[in-house]
């Protein structure tokens, strides 16, 4: 059986990368609520009636997981999604232990990037209360990178231009750790190294996210089902035209390009 993600826009395409790494011998369908995009700046209700609409078409396709490769959605609707499906639904949130941990010692402070709907949401605010003894994590809501992301605009000058006006009032040198809270941000990692000190690390949870998707998929005996073939969906259409289709190839060379 195929493997479902899910996101509002493209996103999760940063996490179905990871995943197509971590678990190239498997088949995926990637959904995109494209109509509805982006969740971040909508009410909290209104998402998640999106969220379960949308996971519903994935799984009458046939899956044996869905991945909410969506920081909004999984702060928004994970549990209440779990108590409806009985396959594993495996979420994905901002990387906030893994940052706090990296800057032990190190006397410096930890930025998450993320939509204003999952800084706001309780499950964010909970984390960051359960690991931020310090009181060394600061947000930013960085709502124009998803925008940039979904109209395919990865120019450095436009977005470094955007990060430099979103960042004026911070002082960066305080900073030791930058978390992509938002699976559109890892599309500008290039950009972002480009606008913060070289000394700042920058972490998602997208590594993370694959991971333990491999692991429950292993812990079921569900494993190497498939040949790595994507099937793309767009708001519970197919997507079938080519040209979209090599935009979603592109992103994944992109992805890759970014990385070496």
């Amino acid at each position: 059986m195929q493997i479902g993600f899910f996101d509002s826009g493209i996103g999760g395409i940063t996490v179905l990368h990871q995943a197509l790494k971590f678990l190239p011998n498997e088949d995926y369908i990637f959904y995109a609520d494209t109509a509805h995009v982006p969740y971040g700046e909508k009410p909290k209700e209104q998402v998640k009636q999106y969220i379960f609409d949308s996971v519903d078409f994935i799984v009458n396709e046939g899956v044996k997981a869905v991945v909410i490769a969506c920081n909004t959605a999984t702060s928004v609707a994970v549990e209440d999604l779990r108590k409806k499906y009985r396959l594993p639904i495996i979420g994905i949130e901002p990387a906030v232990k893994p940052a706090v941990e990296i800057t032990e010692g190190r006397s410096k402070r930890v930025l998450v990037l993320a939509t204003r709907l999952t800084l706001n949401e309780t499950k964010f605010q909970n984390l960051v209360h359960r690991i931020d003894d310090r009181d060394i994590v600061d947000t930013l809501p960085l709502p124009g990178l998803v925008e940039f992301a979904e109209k395919f605009e990865f120019r450095k000058e436009a977005v470094a231009s955007y990060l430099t006006q979103q960042l004026a009032s911070f002082d960066l040198k305080q900073y030791g750790t930058i978390v992509l809270g938002c699976t559109h941000f890892p599309y500008f990692k290039d950009s972002l190294k480009e606008v913060f000190p070289g000394h700042i690390d920058i972490i998602d949870g997208g590594v993370g996210t694959a991971k333990n998707l491999k692991r429950i998929l292993e812990e079921r005996n569900s494993v190497n089902e498939g040949t790595g073939q994507v099937t793309y969906y767009k708001s519970g259409c197919k997507v079938e035209d080519e040209d979209t289709l090599l935009k979603y190839r592109r992103l994944l060379r992109r992805l890759t390009n970014i990385e070496s």
